[in-house]
């Protein structure tokens, strides 16, 4: 039974939903960590200091904190400096000129041009603009330039040092995201191996089409290496992983090209089938093998261990594909040549460098 216009729509309601909960998920703790640091700046500014009306301290921390933790430390002195400027500026011409609409244009002009012969950073030419227009339009009174400016201090301080406090999550994220690309291959493997051996057309393009959605995988991948250096960069409590993340980081191209061409391989494998031409059985074997040994290596992915003990399998498999019968079908060569570049790109998941596994994969037989 075909749904209606109506059954897709909920359909995609309820992922989206689910897609903007998991995303509210992600985010929760720099929410959380923004609204505390916020906090913090007013109390300290208030109480501390004795501030009445500390605007800009909060304002200074939450946007230092931003909602990522690439370039913290940029953004807390960006920030700080960012509403000195702005709040110096207007203060000034406050004093001299007072209040208006022309005044308050030329505040702003003044403002953004002396931010961008200090920096050309987007974000600390808008902060300068912005506190200036607060400053002329909501607090116009000059006496009050040093404390706004401590504010401000205050604020890029607190923010400094929430920053410095990072969970453990940032850090696993990588692995864990390596593992789900890895294991989209292993199962993507299986499809193919099985697909080789049944013929089945329509059962190869549902396998085509899951093929197709793996680029997502990929980006999350790479922003999750990313956070994870970023973090071990800001955070002087995570500095002894730096290591382990960058590590990380570097599998990312190999398995980026080992998803590539695992969906080059099922392409072609959808083809041969969608025009009857046989796949060997031998190389639907050495498909379930490699899927085997690459789910084994997601599972050593998910238990925060290097996969050097998967080098042996994979180079047995390796030695399968150089024994293995030729065809002088396209279709069937191309999946042997893909099989063989899926196994260089692993390899490098081992510990092995680009040409150590490329030279470590036999010649085939011709």
């Amino acid at each position: 039974m075909q749904s209606g216009p109506l059954d897709r729509a909920w359909a995609v309601g309820r992922t989206s939903a689910r897609a903007r909960v998991a995303r509210l998920r992600s985010k929760a703790w720099h929410i959380g960590q923004a609204a505390v640091a916020a906090a913090v700046a007013w109390v300290v500014a208030k109480e501390l200091l004795g501030h009445e009306i500390p605007f800009f301290a909060p304002i200074a921390a939450v946007v230092s904190l931003g909602t990522s933790y690439g370039q913290r430390l940029r953004r807390v002195a960006e920030v700080t400096i960012g509403v000195t400027v702005g709040v110096f500026t207007a203060d000034l011409l406050v004093m001299a000129l007072g209040t208006g609409w022309w005044q308050l244009a030329l505040v702003v002009a003044l403002a953004m041009s002396a931010a961008f012969l200090l920096d050309s950073s987007g974000l600390f030419v808008t902060q300068a603009a912005v506190q200036s227009i607060i400053v002329v339009t909501l607090l116009p009174d000059p006496g009050q330039a040093m404390t706004r400016w401590t504010d401000a201090l205050v604020g890029g301080s607190v923010a400094l040092l929430a920053a410095a406090v990072v969970p453990r999550a940032p850090l696993r994220r990588p692995r864990e995201r390596a593992a789900v690309v890895v294991r989209k291959i292993a199962s993507l493997l299986r499809a193919a191996s099985e697909s080789a051996v049944d013929g089945d057309v329509d059962r190869a393009l549902d396998m085509l089409a899951n093929a197709r959605t793996t680029d997502p995988l990929i980006r999350e991948m790479q922003a999750a290496a990313d956070e994870g250096l970023s973090v071990v960069a800001s955070s002087p409590f995570r500095r002894r992983h730096k290591g382990q993340v960058r590590r990380m980081a570097e599998l990312v191209e190999p398995m980026d090209r080992a998803m590539r061409n695992t969906r080059v391989l099922v392409r072609r494998v959808a083809v041969a089938n969608y025009h009857r031409q046989p796949v060997p059985g031998s190389y639907a074997l050495l498909l379930r093998d490699l899927a085997d040994t690459t789910d084994e290596m997601a599972a050593a992915l998910e238990r925060e261990e290097m996969a050097t003990e998967l080098r042996a399998p994979l180079l047995r498999i390796a030695e399968g594909t150089a024994q293995v019968e030729r065809t002088s079908d396209l279709s069937a060569d191309v999946v042997l040549a893909q099989i063989r570049s899926i196994i260089v790109d692993l390899l490098q998941l081992t510990g092995m460098d680009v040409l150590e596994a490329t030279d470590a994969i036999p010649p085939a037989r011709s």
